[in-house]
């Protein structure tokens, strides 16, 4: 059993956090705990966007007992008026004792400040324990508050050989159920899933959330420089979830009308004949779009690791070798002239769902090694 300390206290805190992932839009998890004379007295998670944050829940759950409390929480109570009242304020009001932070807030405009209130009416206030697990369950959010741009993750699944079809194009399925499943909670937890449109050619897919149990669909991005997307697309008629579809200024405008008239949102990226990925980010960004979980094809995947738009990959491999030359692969680009100047993975992590393997890793967009 483990010990009953502040590591303890703060576990459970990013416990709660991480229940909710997924579910606050651009604003980070966070999870707070209280505890009294040796007792959990409040517990709480922020749930959405505008909506009260962890350490309101937690407080109003504890009551009067509040009083004299420490209060463990993954991040920075915020010291500033948004969408609620700052939580810093709340701590004061509510007289708590002690306050352990995982992090500061990310945004160098008010990190610290937050805790700098509460120390000036007599709070103490630790930070930095389990500062780098808070960091790795927002690190989506210290992205975007930083730069406005979505943080993109890529999930890929191939055989051995790195074919995510066979030379015929059948890609059904080359993982097992407890990969797909696991990649429909990745639906779950991300704002938007990003495609191009030969996958909607190929394969003419929903791109929802299927769970056993209720859950969020993401916005579904398409990139489509030519507009060849069809009016009759499951993307297109399908109302669960919005679709904005990425193209050039150059596109069909009459192509472009009747998929606005139809609920589409089309997005102009660039005049050239492909759609400008960065441009996209950041048209992406100011509709507050902060997570995407990219789904494409070898071309968009290569592209977008290219332009160095991938935070994150998911490799997930199955135990299989299909072959073929004209199979597609799951990265489809230049390439580079020496092994030296590969892209690699940063903090890799290996996994098993089942007989499949999943390799995650960050990119490193570095001068090779």
């Amino acid at each position: 059993m483990e010990l009953l300390n502040d590591e303890f206290y703060m576990k459970l805190a990013l416990q709660l956090a991480e229940g909710a992932a997924g579910q606050t839009g651009i604003n980070p998890a966070v999870g707070c705990v209280l505890v009294k004379d040796g007792r959990i007295v409040g517990m709480g998670a922020h749930l959405k966007r505008g909506t009260p944050h962890a350490e309101i829940h937690a407080l109003q759950m504890a009551g009067e007992e509040a009083v004299g409390c420490t209060a463990y929480v993954t991040l920075e109570p915020c010291s500033h008026f948004g969408k609620t009242p700052p939580c810093s304020d709340r701590l004061i009001k509510e007289k708590v004792k002690r306050v352990v932070v995982a992090t500061t807030d990310p945004n160098p405009l008010v990190a610290g400040a937050g805790v700098e209130r509460l120390r000036a009416h007599g709070i103490e206030v630790s930070v930095g324990l389990l500062a780098e697990e808070s960091r790795r369950l927002n690190e989506a959010f210290n992205k975007f508050i930083m730069t406005r741009r979505p943080f993109v993750t890529l999930k890929t699944a191939s055989t051995l050989d790195g074919k995510i079809a066979s030379k015929t194009g059948d890609s059904k399925w080359i993982t097992n159920a407890d990969s797909r499943a696991f990649v429909h909670t990745l639906r779950h937890r991300n704002q938007a899933i990003m495609v191009g449109v030969g996958t909607v050619l190929a394969d003419d897919p929903l791109l929802t959330t299927r769970l056993d149990v209720p859950a969020q669909n993401p916005i579904r991005i398409i990139a489509d420089s030519a507009l060849r997307i069809p009016l009759t697309a499951q993307v297109v008629r399908d109302r669960s979830a919005e679709t904005v579809v990425l193209t050039t200024a150059d596109a069909n405008p009459a192509k472009r009308a009747e998929l606005e008239q139809a609920g589409v949102t089309v997005l102009a990226c660039g005049e050239g004949s492909r759609v400008g990925l960065q441009e996209a980010m950041r048209r992406l960004g100011e509709r507050d779009i902060a997570t995407i979980l990219l789904e494409g094809g070898g071309a968009l995947n290569g592209a977008m690791l290219e332009q160095q738009l991938i935070d994150k990959v998911l490799l997930f491999y199955a135990p299989k070798i299909i072959g073929g030359a004209e199979a597609p692969s799951n990265f489809q680009f230049a390439g580079f002239e020496r092994m030296n100047d590969a892209i690699r993975l940063e903090r890799v992590k290996v996994s098993q769902f089942g007989d499949d393997v999943c390799i995650a890793g960050y990119p490193d967009y570095g001068s090779g090694v």
